[in-house]
């Protein structure tokens, strides 16, 4: 996550009230950031007094297909100098495969593209990223081993969990549901996913990601799916939320979406950015995650 200055400074010299704006770079067929985040944002105003305001820019995106994924990649600094014409506080680039399929560690780069550009602009704002919020957020909870689910084709399945695991985090067991096409996806139901999530190998999880994407809704099972398990739950969406609340100064008061956004989550500090300790690439005999598929 890029700060080009202290967390929360700019929002209040900036605005001058008790308001903040969020800017989003989400893909064009995108029907649930822009629904899920302001909801999560109602919840933390309701919280706490301060108001939220959701600002868009988006670029093409029709079906989870590399050659789409990479096009949308090449349109971020272009949607960042969009958004930030708004004089957002923060902004977030909301398209976690889009920059997973860009190989490990790509979320730095994008966050970067998207930071130059908006302060080439005239608005500087920090950055955050679903892909990079997902990963920062597991290794800032300490989480070592996780089981995941995802709406991705095979492929593109293998390779989030390869990018996860190339952070240092053990993907245990992950489930794909194989929707190409990202209106479908933003169709699946979410009352579908406690029954997805018993059916993973839990063994020895740190915890479990219950949608690796921002387009397949999950916000109406993440609660029943933690009390279900006893385990931290997260999603795209609550890490990214969680980032953009960091980047703004403000502590997490968010109810009834996972112990993460209500701040009692324990952060081990020194653990992100601690590398890959716990992948296979530095544990020979760690067992090969296991993808798999609804049948």
């Amino acid at each position: 996550m890029t700060a080009p200055e202290p967390h929360g400074a700019r929002q209040t010299a900036r605005n001058g009230k008790d308001r903040s704006r969020i800017g989003l770079i989400v893909p064009s067929s995108n029907s649930t950031m822009e629904t899920e985040l302001p909801e999560l944002f109602r919840r933390q105003s309701e919280a706490t007094g301060h108001a939220y305001t959701f600002h868009s820019a988006r670029a093409t995106l029709k079906s989870v297909t590399p050659d789409e994924l990479a096009a949308m990649v090449a349109k971020a600094g272009e949607c960042a100098a969009a958004v930030s014409d708004a004089d957002v506080d923060v902004i977030a680039y909301a398209c976690l495969v889009a920059v997973m399929a860009q190989g490990p560690g790509a979320h730095e780069g994008s966050e970067a593209v998207i930071a130059e550009s908006a302060a080439a602009n005239g608005h500087p704002a920090p950055v955050s990223s679903s892909a990079g919020a997902l990963v920062r957020t597991l290794q800032a909870m300490g989480a070592r081993k996780v089981a995941m689910v995802t709406p991705y084709l095979p492929e593109l399945t293998k390779m989030v969990t390869r990018y996860i695991e190339g952070a240092g985090i053990e993907v245990q067991d992950v489930i794909g549901l194989e929707v190409a096409d990202n209106l479908e996806v933003g169709r699946l139901d979410p009352a579908n996913l406690p029954s997805i999530a018993a059916r993973l190998d839990r063994t020895g999880i740190d915890a479990l990601v219950l949608s690796a994407c921002v387009q397949m809704p999950s916000l109406a099972a993440v609660q029943e799916v933690e009390d279900a398990l006893g385990i931290p739950v997260i999603t795209a969406a609550t890490a990214t939320s969680y980032e953009i609340l960091r980047a703004l100064g403000h502590e997490p008061a968010i109810s009834g979406a996972g112990r993460l956004l209500t701040g009692l989550t324990p952060i081990a500090a020194g653990v992100a950015g601690s590398g890959p300790a716990n992948s296979s690439e530095n544990n020979p005999g760690t067992t090969p995650t296991r993808v798999r598929t609804m049948e």
